[in-house]
């Protein structure tokens, strides 16, 4: 009963704010960008337009996503009003829980708006799979976001953390390429130290360069085998990240 309050009070201060407006002002911005793009392509201006905006779409949803949940967890931080909850006896747990599922279902409505130009620019089977790995990749983002704000607690370095766990599980795999094949130096102690280092990380991270990828809308739409890795992947992670968040926010003291 208090997760599902706690989740769906979340979800409407999302709506409440000013989340979807600026979900839609970015997707308009963006829109029109990528109409500029088409415009200036001399061959194949639909697969240039649709590029642009998957990509930029794709990054724009990760940082909104990130920010508000860093932004909304700060300020119940701020205005103490995480104190007075948990006076009532409510356990932790569910405010972990509760706030994690309001936080998804707003990164769903995000993913779901920006996708919205896509079921015009490219084929619907392609956009319906593009559309779920990104909700997916955004509910990473949003756990990520919430064990980040409660162990670091202040914004900032929050949010670097999460800015640097998001590029890095992006280039996780070309950082493997380029250490199995470098240009110098094979086979030193440095370069194996290196590689164990770099094989740990890609054991880690998820290899988020796999996920939402925009050749699928316009080349070929990913396997359902790979779809389905997607959301187990992604289920495992986010599983790990609140069970990380739990339990730092168990042992805090407010």
């Amino acid at each position: 009963m208090h997760i599902t309050t706690i989740g769906r009070y979340t979800a409407l201060e999302a709506l409440r704010t000013r989340v979807p407006a600026t979900t839609l002002l970015t997707l308009f911005v963006l829109l029109g960008a990528s109409l500029f793009i088409r415009e200036l392509a001399v061959t194949e201006s639909a697969r240039f337009q649709t590029g642009f905006y998957a990509a930029a779409a794709r990054l724009c949803a990760v940082f909104i996503t990130s920010l508000y949940v860093l932004a909304s967890i700060t300020r119940e931080f701020n205005d103490k009003g995480l104190e007075v909850l948990l006076a009532l006896d409510l356990p932790r747990s569910h405010y972990i829980c509760g706030k994690l599922g309001g936080f998804t279902l707003t990164a769903f409505g995000i993913a779901a708006l920006l996708s919205l130009p896509l079921w015009l620019l490219a084929p619907a089977p392609a956009t319906l799979l593009w559309t779920v790995s990104l909700a997916v990749e955004l509910v990473i983002v949003v756990a990520l976001s919430l064990f980040c704000i409660i162990t670091f607690s202040q914004l900032l370095p929050a949010a670097g953390f999460v800015a640097a766990f998001y590029l890095l599980a992006r280039s996780i795999t070309a950082m493997r390429l380029m250490g199995e094949n470098p240009v110098a130096g094979q086979g030193t102690l440095s370069h194996q130290v290196l590689g164990v280092l770099v094989d740990g990380l890609a054991f880690l991270l998820p290899a988020l360069d796999g996920w939402t990828q925009t050749a699928w809308l316009t080349d070929m739409p990913p396997s359902a085998g790979m779809l389905t890795a997607i959301l187990v992947q992604g289920a495992l992670y986010v599983t790990l990240l609140t069970a990380a968040a739990l339990f730092d926010f168990h042992r805090r003291s407010l």
